[in-house]
């Protein structure tokens, strides 16, 4: 007979207050669905991550860890973002297959059945890629479009119309741990752990409540930490660049001298100074910026920090932790410790 396999799902959160009792109530009872339809353990569980938020989440996080044993809730120390808060309930989960989801219910819960069926046939990482981009805006359209065409030309792997909505085997998840990149971008990672994958297609739906929490702000900037993190394309492009800002000066100079030996239709002085200073000046200083964003993420990889700190874990068992201190493990702080 088949061992249905411990299932977590992941799920980090910032500032989700108004959204956070459906999404509990939905994943709660999709546990008790698979569990009694045997594709789960029954002592599957889900682990909400907060990443400091200001709200009331971890307080609704506590009480849900307090009313069900399938709850589990990990308070990040500070805001670290969304990466490094999904990073850290992936490493704190436990279970045969861990699955992430973001906290919002844009994303078709009935897909995580799938995911687990494609992991029992062998499947070690299973994506969740929407079918359409329906609900998004047609400027968030776009904006993706164009990213994924972009990350895919400066040949980086990246899964199309993926977010962070995917299934990862305790393999996968161990091999993950091997990735100590401070400048994380999962989406980009995730591929290059090489272990046999599958697709589960879903329709997006609209945000259940709430806010979203990737601005335009914080898209431009995880846009930008996908590129340099993946791609050394653009380094590349710079010396090209060079190459053809040095073969359009040279014909600039020539095309100048000609106009100043054989022709009197220019100002003397006028082409010679002002088209080089502000051509040759203007790649200039775009070049230096794209070496100077990789010199930043190579400033902060050096420095190797923490990418995150739990400071309270909120559970049933860590509470009777609290309750019998001679029964707790040695070393363990609030129950809250763990070692990566």
């Amino acid at each position: 007979m088949r061992v249905a396999p411990t299932l977590a799902i992941v799920v980090p959160c910032y500032n989700e207050e108004a959204v956070l009792p459906e999404t509990r109530r939905r994943l709660v009872n999709l546990l008790g669905e698979l569990a009694t339809a045997n594709k789960i353990s029954s002592n599957s569980a889900v682990y909400f991550v907060d990443d400091g938020s200001r709200d009331s989440t971890w307080p609704l996080i506590e009480r849900f860890a307090a009313e069900d044993k399938c709850v589990t809730g990990l308070k990040l120390s500070r805001n670290r973002g969304h990466q490094n808060a999904l990073l850290a309930g992936l490493f704190a989960a436990e279970g045969d297959a861990i699955v992430s989801i973001d906290a919002d219910l844009q994303d078709d819960l009935d897909a995580i059945g799938e995911m687990v069926d494609r992991f029992c046939t062998g499947a070690e990482i299973v994506y969740g890629v929407r079918l359409r981009r329906a609900v998004d805006s047609p400027f968030k359209r776009l904006s993706a479009e164009l990213f994924y065409r972009l990350f895919a030309a400066l040949g980086a792997e990246l899964i199309h119309n993926h977010a962070d909505y995917r299934l990862m085997s305790r393999r996968a998840v161990e091999a993950l741990k091997e990735y100590h990149e401070v400048n994380l971008y999962l989406r980009g990672i995730v591929p290059l752990l090489g272990f046999r994958s599958e697709i589960v297609h879903y329709e997006r739906a609209k945000r259940f409540a709430g806010e979203s929490k990737y601005p335009l702000r914080k898209m431009i900037a995880l846009a930008l930490d996908a590129v340099t993190s993946f791609s050394v394309a653009p380094l590349r492009l710079i010396a090209i660049l060079g190459v053809l800002v040095f073969v359009g000066t040279m014909l600039v100079s020539g095309w100048v001298l000609w106009a100043r030996l054989f022709s009197n239709r220019t100002v003397p002085g006028w082409a010679s100074i002002l088209l080089p200073v502000y051509f040759i000046g203007g790649i200039q200083i775009f070049c230096i910026g794209m070496l100077g964003e990789y010199l930043g993420k190579i400033y902060k990889e050096v420095k190797a920090r923490p990418r995150y700190a739990i400071e309270k874990m909120a559970s049933m068992d860590a509470q009777s932790a609290t309750q019998r201190p001679q029964a707790s493990s040695p070393g363990r702080v609030e129950g809250a410790h763990y070692d990566h």
